[in-house]
């Protein structure tokens, strides 16, 4: 660690910097301005995000009425396949559809408990950098560095989010569920943008998307402790992201005080670590994955039934979106970059595989049962024999049970 003070503050010879100077008034003005425009609560300035997010997206096209006509229609479509291969019936109370701007603001209030973890650590990692026998001389510049974490992370997961605003094609894309409950939504301009690569019909895009998002919504409509248990899972695991220190002090290194602009130009790439020896961390991890694949997993199973026969091209999308999930596209990847969350179901195709053989041991009605407790549901190693976690029937749960409605042994006293 740098003896020096921190964000090029230090004088010639290691003198402190004098808050009375003129420059010194000019610097600390400038960074004010910034680190107090319009604050966000905790550690993140959410609304500094969202502004950089809206700016970082530029133009937005906005849905036009037939667009979102189409994707009701999609999503009314869909849910009426849906219906004969689940057991649990419609969770869309509406149907939207969304610009990329729309899409942030509808989801904003999720990111945030995932993402304030990891910023309090960063903002505790700046105040660390400063040695305990010079914050009293800093004065005001001290509490001002406490806020410059805040304002960090928050232009960083701005430019993060902007990202996936661009790509994410529906309220429930990546798994999480991140929009209103009972709301499902679909993203026409990135829709679009995606059926520009493929050489499949747009209608039948779109409606392969509608169908993913009203699966997503039967399963987190009609499972209530679905929502919570997943966020909660994805919180456990940022909670045990550790901060590279040394990549802080880099970072901060970067930072020209004339220039407030130079927080933007900084990247926290590599200041995450998920401590891989960390025994707790990879336990929290493993539970993230699983539960994303077994969310992923069964979308992908059901829809694939949902449409079979029906949509000339269905095999070939189900399998470019298996990819894409499996892999994450390229703003998922920069988001996981910059703040450490990986969001990716590793196992999709075991999860998928797990599902089908549920399905054809038990029916429809006896898989989607498993979703009634999270103690019923797969661990990651039963994904590795799909027909022995199948033939482990409801029975067997129900006859464990029967042991405590039981009337106990009565004593020979």
């Amino acid at each position: 660690m740098s003896d020096n003070p921190p964000f090029g503050f230090g004088l010639p010879g290691g003198g402190m910097p004098d808050p009375n100077d003129p420059q010194m008034r000019q610097i600390m003005a400038q960074l004010q301005q910034i680190l107090s425009a319009q604050p966000g609560a905790g550690p993140v300035n959410w609304d500094l995000a969202r502004q950089l997010a809206v700016q970082e997206l530029g133009e937005d096209p906005q849905p036009t009425q037939a667009q979102k006509d189409a994707v009701a229609e999609s999503l009314r479509l869909a849910d009426h396949w849906l219906d004969p291969e689940s057991a649990m019936p419609s969770g869309s109370s509406s149907a939207v559809a969304w610009s990329r701007n729309e899409w942030l603001y509808n989801t904003l209030d999720v990111w945030k408990p995932l993402c304030d973890p990891l910023a309090a650590r960063m903002v505790s990692a700046l105040g660390d950098l400063i040695p305990e026998e010079l914050r009293g001389q800093l004065g005001p510049m001290s509490a001002m560095i406490g806020s410059l974490g805040g304002a960090m992370f928050g232009q960083q997961l701005g430019a993060a989010l902007a990202k996936l605003a661009a790509e994410v094609l529906s309220a429930g894309d990546i798994g999480l569920p991140l929009g209103p409950a009972g709301v499902a939504a679909l993203v026409p301009a990135n829709i679009d943008a995606y059926a520009d690569g493929m050489d499949v019909s747009g209608d039948e895009i779109r409606l392969y998307v509608a169908l993913r998002e009203a699966a997503h919504q039967r399963l987190f409509g009609h499972v209530p402790w679905l929502r919570s248990h997943v966020l909660s899972a994805v919180e456990a695991y940022a909670r045990g992201i550790s901060i590279d220190r040394d990549a802080v002090e880099d970072v901060v290194g970067r930072i020209d005080p004339t220039n407030p602009e130079s927080m933007q130009e900084v990247s926290f790439e590599g200041m995450f670590s998920s401590a891989d020896d960390n025994p707790e961390q990879q336990a929290a991890l493993r539970r993230l994955e699983t539960i994303l694949a077994l969310i992923e997993g069964w979308v992908c199973h059901v829809v694939d039934r949902a449409c079979a026969g029906r949509l000339p091209d269905a095999d070939r999308l189900g399998e470019a979106f298996r990819r894409r999930r499996a892999a994450g596209g390229p703003a998922e990847q920069t988001f996981a970059t910059l703040v450490g969350l990986q969001l990716r179901p590793r196992r999709l195709r075991e999860a998928a595989a797990l599902w089908a053989a549920v399905g054809e041991v038990r029916g429809v009605e006896g898989r989607d049962s498993v979703w009634e407790h999270p103690d019923l549901l797969p661990t990651d190693e039963d994904f590795t024999d799909p027909t022995a976690f199948a033939n482990r029937t409801l029975g067997d749960f129900t006859d464990i049970s029967d042991l405590f409605t039981e009337e106990p042994p009565k004593s020979d006293d």
